[in-house]
């Protein structure tokens, strides 16, 4: 059964109807060109922009030696809730980037990075964040505490947890949209006017989302084969794989925020790259073990969302 979408136009001026959120690369303008300039844009805007925001931020929250820790990387000396925001202060940057390359140069709706639709499904939205978050904090959470209790502490200071739920809560939204927007959307959207292969876009898209996370402290202490697991199939392949079936974004969304949020506010590990005060710090980083949560976690999440969910109208997969 296929979605109906919103009506769009192909380059030749043929009306589309029934399309997936990939199909809708080639409304507006879609020269290569233009996905060209619009890569060095976002680019520019995460890589250049994003770090001078940061920068920014560095500086009003600690000065000079503000700048200095930024530069050294020394989010510690921000404190567990001004290091995340110096962290994060660039996404809004990199999300305006975004925007602005579909918006301006492609000369279409942000929307139709997250679907073909008129309206997207805040449904299914939702859908994808409880089969993200239930299962992992159910595993990855509960199941390590169970194996390794001695690496578990709760966090006393929950004056402090509290003041961060509201600040993880708008900024990890806008980190984890931001990342699919670029990740599933822009990028699979410009590799499908090279090949519509599915495998293909689902390939090049979890190689291009490992890439930057190669140098998180998690890649490091897990390894080629955390890295490989972790990122590369249990995020980037999965997200994209259930995103090119589904035919948006939404899922990918969701569950994405799921992740991220419940990693910064209820099991934080005291060594990663974003460390928060969150309602149980862990000690000790288990590799093999998150190996093999990710795993599992993939059939799960897929029967969750493809399975146990009644799909809308608004989001059932193109057959």
């Amino acid at each position: 059964m296929r979605i109906k979408a919103i009506q769009g136009k192909q380059g030749i001026g043929t009306e589309v109807k029934d399309v997936t959120y990939v199909e809708a690369a080639r409304w507006g303008k879609y020269q290569w060109w233009r996905y060209l300039l619009g890569l060095t844009i976002i680019l520019f805007a995460w890589m250049v922009a994003a770090n001078f925001v940061s920068a920014i931020v560095a500086l009003a929250l600690g000065g000079k030696e503000g700048v200095a820790a930024l530069s050294r990387l020394d989010y510690a000396a921000f404190g567990s809730v001004g290091g995340f925001v110096v962290v994060m202060a660039g996404f809004p940057v990199f999300l305006a980037g975004i925007l602005i390359a579909v918006s301006l140069i492609h000369q279409r709706h942000p929307r139709t990075l997250v679907t073909a639709r008129e309206k997207i499904s805040w449904t299914r939205i939702g859908h994808g964040f409880v089969a993200g978050f239930v299962p992992w904090v159910l595993l990855g959470g509960l199941g390590q505490y169970f194996l390794y209790p001695n690496s578990f502490s709760f966090n006393s200071d929950l004056k402090t947890f509290v003041l961060f739920v509201p600040i993880a809560l708008v900024i990890t939204a806008i980190q984890t949209t931001t990342e699919e927007l670029f990740f599933r959307g822009y990028i699979v959207q410009g590799a499908s006017l090279i090949w519509s292969n599915r495998v293909f876009l689902a390939i090049v898209s979890a190689v291009i989302f490992t890439l930057p996370h190669a140098t998180n402290p998690e890649s490091q202490e897990g390894g080629w084969i955390g890295m490989f697991l972790g990122y590369f199939v249990g995020t980037g392949l999965l997200y994209a794989v259930v995103s090119l079936i589904d035919g948006t974004t939404e899922l990918a969304i969701g569950a994405h925020f799921a992740n991220n949020l419940a990693y910064f506010l209820l099991f934080n590990w005291s060594g990663s790259f974003f460390t928060t005060p969150a309602l149980f710090s862990i000690s000790e980083y288990h590799a093999r073990f998150y190996d093999f949560t990710s795993l599992v976690l993939i059939p799960v999440f897929l029967v969750i969302v493809f399975r146990v969910f009644k799909r809308d109208k608004a989001s059932e997969p193109v057959s």
